[in-house]
């Protein structure tokens, strides 16, 4: 038996012992973060605990570790831990000590983020909106009430931590730490302020004696011991501040975040794997997907304004908590050929040598003898056949190849080599019941509610952020001697709103609606009022779709209706009413009633659901009931049908629904170039976001009360319960191109050629491929889901893969001419396209005794 070193022995009984009883360490050098000793190649996810709910994170946890995960990632939130001050929430899904705990028992380390400023498209940039009224503050720089407040939750959730034996100092899982974040351009901008809030935070973090390293992303001049880190779709040219920190990636973004009214957003797994390969090979050591998995933005948590429910992200695991392949797959074989180069990358700098004006080798050697090397090929359109070791190697464009031995390729970034699943929504045989709605009645309001202003008040400085609405009322009286009532042009209302959304009554009647979108968040309403003579009473409904998450000093940013406010076209032309006496009511009469809540049911007379949907009055509240169907598939509600509003199940918030037509260009997308949001969007011309993720433990067996708010007036009688499968799966596999020997060298030197490829597919457990849908030897057309025969197609294709495939959970197909019965086309690179069904197996007992 071999010796055991002591620092090996020491990571050994830190993985086991959570206890606190040993004492682990967590340093740092120039190569790596250094956990017991050891220098260690790091991969990370962020998964964020309240964007889904406690009987998903075990499982997401485990999938992360599955993926080939060291480390989950999260942020802490500070506006749902502290909602008033010195009052704090650490239950359901707000359990941060029981989610790391998931993680240690898992045995994966935890980065905590702890800001507490987030951004992560979060409602007011994580921050309670109390805050913002504490005497003379002023956020994110060098102001006392400022510091005092942060410093007491950074404080109070290290504590928490520490009595719960959490830091990896203690024998816990956590080995980072953040504070602040991404506050580098902030701090420029600021000047001296800026930097002696950074140089205090620092400070501040350091002192609280955690024991593990602290880190601050995007900020170039971290002081000393923090680490100064990186956040971008690619990282490969970033270095730290001093020579003796590590080269840490905190986010490589896996996709990008959704708003209402866009496109979806989706980055493609070969360019990913590329940016992370690159990072690697020029010294990276520690990578954490932003994001692992995104998950959903219950109740009104978005921020931005205008972010969507859903904040999937494209993410390896999508907001279900399902596994999105090829993603998924591609990185975990990723991670595996990067850490098979571990003790290289990790004991020595790199040797570069041009392989040609667009390719490079980047080889890694130990004393020990280990050597690993990266062969890149950078140019975004042609491959490239190199010689390197006195072999030759083919690489495809934009791609990075991986050679753990300095001589066998184990993986490319653009070879994706796993399947790829296509999700679809399928009904399920819940129905909704007995739908009763309730108007919301804006002729009439709680006097006991409202007050009296002059003037126009900002929305969130009456609000508190308690609901997403507001009443602007006020009355005009009409003469009956103007000329629009006697055949003339009506008037015309001009309102100018700072958001997020604005619907206008006049007496009583909806007039009309306005919104604005991410880009232009300042909008104007105009439109032609019907007034009467007499006293008219317009009634403005503003409409908050999220705080703002990002920016300087945001808390002094303004929503709202902040006017003008005018009548255009009567006698005595303009009218501004701006400034006279405006009535406030803060939210819903359905909101303070708790119609949401199955004991607030009985608080108002609900009328049955034919007759007000015949009508499809815009402020009114539905609700109806549904039994939760079998199975264990995740659920979602489809909104088609419907306008904009907010979703309860059971008295929890979903969150807001919008069926906002996504504008933008979805011309398809190639995964060579530099990446960027606009670069592969999907969706267009489609409702931004169709189904909002209903959680399974929310739900009862029977009798579950689903209640809507709707703002617009739509259809709920279209609302129905889907889930989410996986419709089919698809592999993608090319030949070897007839001019390209590919040999695999053993350990003793003798060589043999390698099989030829195949194309493998896989159902998941409990079922069978039950058909093939597409399947083409030749020149495939398209994308999973949506392939086509290309101008090349053997016609046994289908033939073979039925074959083959149907009635079997996984089956394989080589990819060879002879397969196939003939050559479809000499001369000319082939692959093998296909996709196929996967359908519960069905057993049946025809043995008798």
């Amino acid at each position: 038996m071999g010796t055991v070193s002591a620092s090996r022995l020491l990571a050994v009984l830190c993985f086991f012992l959570f206890l606190g009883l040993i004492k682990c360490s967590v340093t740092y050098d120039r190569k790596a973060i250094v956990i017991n000793g050891q220098r260690r190649i790091l991969f990370s996810g962020s998964i964020h605990y309240p964007r889904s709910t406690p009987d998903m994170w075990e499982d997401l946890i485990q999938k992360a570790k599955d993926g080939g995960l060291d480390v989950v990632e999260t942020y802490v939130f500070w506006n749902l831990h502290e909602p008033s001050p010195g009052n704090y929430n650490f239950e359901g899904r707000y359990d941060l000590v029981r989610f790391i705990k998931i993680i240690q028992k898992a045995g994966l380390y935890t980065h905590l983020r702890i800001g507490p400023y987030v951004c992560a498209e979060w409602n007011f940039g994580g921050f309670p909106v109390w805050l913002k009224y504490v005497p003379g503050i002023s956020f994110r720089t060098d102001n006392e009430p400022f510091k005092r407040a942060m410093q007491g939750f950074t404080e109070k959730i290290v504590g928490l931590m520490k009595s719960e034996n959490l830091f990896e100092s203690q024998g816990g899982p956590i080995i980072l730490s953040q504070i602040e974040n991404e506050y580098g351009k902030q701090s420029k901008l600021l000047g001296a302020d800026g930097y002696n809030y950074m140089s205090w935070a620092a400070k501040m973090a350091v002192e609280t004696g955690t024991g593990v390293p602290w880190v601050m992303c995007k900020e170039d001049d971290a002081p000393d011991p923090v680490i100064n880190t990186c956040n971008g779709f690619y990282c490969e040219a970033f270095s730290p501040n001093k020579p003796y920190k590590p080269k840490i990636w905190t986010e490589a973004w896996s996709g990008w975040f959704t708003d209402f009214g866009g496109p979806i957003h989706q980055r493609p797994v070969q360019d990913l794997a590329f940016a992370v390969a690159k990072f690697i090979q020029k010294g990276g050591s520690f990578v954490n997907y932003y994001m692992y998995h995104g998950g959903t933005n219950f109740g009104r948590t978005a921020g931005g304004p205008f972010i969507t429910t859903s904040y999937d992200y494209d993410a390896p695991i999508d907001e279900y908590g399902l596994i999105r392949q090829p993603k998924y797959g591609h990185l975990k074989e990723l991670h595996k050929a990067i850490k098979m180069c571990e003790r290289a990358l990790v004991s020595a700098d790199p040797i570069i040598t041009s392989l040609g004006n667009f390719q490079q080798a980047h080889v890694y050697t130990s004393e020990s003898g280990d050597c690993a090397a990266f062969l890149s090929n950078y140019d975004t359109k042609s491959a490239a056949r190199v010689m390197f070791n006195n072999m030759h190697y083919n690489l495809p464009p934009w791609s990075i190849s991986i050679l753990p031995d300095c001589r066998n390729v184990v993986f490319n970034t653009a070879k994706v080599g796993v399947q790829t699943s296509n999700m679809e929504m399928l009904p399920t045989s819940s129905q909704m019941f007995s739908w009763e709605t309730y108007d919301e009645d804006v002729s009439s309001l709680d006097e006991s509610s409202t007050f009296t202003a002059s003037g126009l008040l900002e929305q969130v400085n009456v609000t508190r952020d308690a609901s997403d609405y507001l009443w602007y009322i006020t009355s005009v009286d009409i003469s009956s001697s103007e000329s629009f009532l006697h055949g003339k042009e009506l008037p015309t209302l001009l309102v100018q709103s700072t958001g997020h959304a604005l619907h206008v009554f006049i007496n009583g009647q909806l007039s009309g609606s306005a919104f604005g979108t991410r880009e232009r968040r300042r909008f104007t309403y105009t439109g032609k009022v019907n007034l009467h003579a007499g006293t008219n009473r317009i009634a403005l409904l503003s409409v908050a779709v999220g705080l703002p998450n990002v920016g300087g000093h945001f808390e002094s940013w303004n929503t709202g209706i902040l006017g003008p406010v005018a009548l255009h076209g009567l006698n005595q032309g303009k009218w501004d009413l701006s400034w006279q006496k405006w009535t406030y009511q803060v939210g819903l009469k359905g909101e303070a009633m708790n119609l949401v809540s199955p004991n607030g049911m009985s608080s108002v007379e609900w009328i049955a659901g034919s007759l007000a949907v015949q009508k499809q009055q815009p402020l009114t509240w539905h609700k109806a009931y549904f039994d939760a169907p079998e199975g264990d598939e995740p659920l979602a509600l489809d909104m088609d049908g419907m306008g904009k509003g907010e979703i309860w199940i059971n008295g929890q918030s979903i969150g807001r629904y919008w069926t906002a037509y996504a504008s933008g260009t979805c011309n398809g997308c190639s995964y060579a170039g530099t990446f960027r949001p606009t670069k592969c969007q999907a969706g267009c011309g489609q409702p931004t976001q169709q189904w909002y993720h209903v959680p399974r433990s929310w739900l009862k067996p029977t009798q579950n009360l689903l209640v809507i708010f709707e703002e617009l007036g739509g259809d709920p009688s279209r609302i129905s319960l889907v889930k989410r499968s996986v419709a089919s799966v698809c592999a993608e596999v090319s030949e070897f191109h007839p001019t390209i020997k590919n040999w695999h060298i053993e350990s003793y030197g003798r060589a043999e050629e390698l099989h030829r490829p195949k194309v493998h597919l896989r159902c998941s457990p409990g079922q069978a491929i039950s058909s093939i849908k597409f399947a083409s030897f030749g020149t495939p057309l398209g994308t999973c889901g949506s392939y086509q025969q290309g101008p090349c197609h053997a016609s046994t294709s289908y033939a073979i893969l039925e074959k083959k495939c149907v009635g079997k959970q996984r089956c394989a197909v080589t990819i060879a001419n002879s397969n196939f019965g003939q050559d479809p086309c000499p001369n000319i690179l082939k692959r093998l396209s296909v996709e196929a069904v996967c359908a519960p197996v069905t057993y049946t007992n025809n043995w008798k005794g």
